[in-house]
């Protein structure tokens, strides 16, 4: 039987995540997940690809999203009251513009010195209206695409064995940044044929593989680029049509409402891989 064996959301795009036992699962996914994000002064979007100290910057929001504080090693934590009704900003994210709340200059300020290059902090408003795309269309905050990313460990079990036949070591489920880890599935890539999920009181519809990219070579607990793994792997068994490399799916919210680890992953719909 599978099963969700880990659970976790990332507050701020691009920085740490949180894992928890249980929570609640909305349109745009786990609950604050991606709600906020680190732009440039000119509204552009930083991630890891270009910014990986951002890893080891950690966010922790309020349950009622209120409140966020932020740490990173070897700075004071910052407190910040959430904006949720400030002036609309735009932002670019892949080149596409979104609106954002900006959360101030003490905000701006501390993310500058941490990451050395002027940034500055938004928050998606109550009207964010995202559509995302995928053979299952839905919503999501600022998360590069879908609303929730699945891993299964048969998966990355099965890359690890891969890499450790080249003299690679394994490397943890952080480095993917899923949200829900599933165990039970005994073949690996069985979250590609998955297309309807049910969780507990939720169900997901499949949109599309998760194509990887230059944030999975970044150690999440340091912020710096680790080499050339995974990718160098994944590109001889795991190269996507559409390019890049495919590993883990993405899905979109059918059905809201709470998740917890422990719950069993049922697979109500089959579909064919795209790989």
């Amino acid at each position: 039987m599978a099963r969700v064996v880990e659970l976790s959301y990332y507050p701020v795009k691009g920085c740490a995540g949180t894992s928890v036992p249980e929570a609640l699962l909305t349109r745009a996914g786990l609950a604050h997940d991606r709600s906020f994000m680190v732009v440039s002064e000119e509204g552009v979007y930083r991630t890891q690809r270009r910014d990986p100290l951002l890893a080891v910057i950690r966010p922790l929001i309020t349950s009622d999203g209120g409140h966020l504080t932020l740490t990173a090693p070897g700075a004071e934590p910052l407190h910040l009251r959430v904006d949720t009704s400030g002036t609309r900003q735009k932002v670019d994210l892949f080149g596409t513009a979104y609106q954002g709340i900006d959360q101030g200059e003490e905000a701006a300020d501390w993310l500058s010195d941490r990451l050395g290059v002027r940034s500055r902090l938004v928050r998606t408003p109550p009207e964010h209206g995202r559509v995302t795309d995928g053979l299952t269309p839905g919503t999501s905050g600022y998360a590069d695409s879908c609303a929730l990313h699945v891993l299964s460990r048969s998966t990355l079990d099965l890359l690890n064995t891969r890499m450790t036949a080249r003299g690679a070591r394994p490397l943890p489920v952080d480095r993917f940044r899923p949200n829900l880890v599933v165990d039970g599935w005994d073949d690996p890539h069985t979250e590609d044929r998955a297309h309807r999920l049910r969780i507990g009181t939720t169900e997901l519809g499949y949109a599309k593989l998760a194509i990887r990219c230059a944030v999975t070579l970044v150690d999440q607990d340091v912020g710096t680029r680790a080499g050339p793994e995974p990718l160098r792997t994944l590109a001889g068994y795991r190269r996507a049509t559409e390019g890049g490399v495919a590993f883990g799916t993405k899905y979109a919210v059918l059905r809201p409402g709470r998740v917890a680890v422990g719950d069993e992953v049922e697979v109500t719909v089959w579909g064919e891989s795209e790989l």
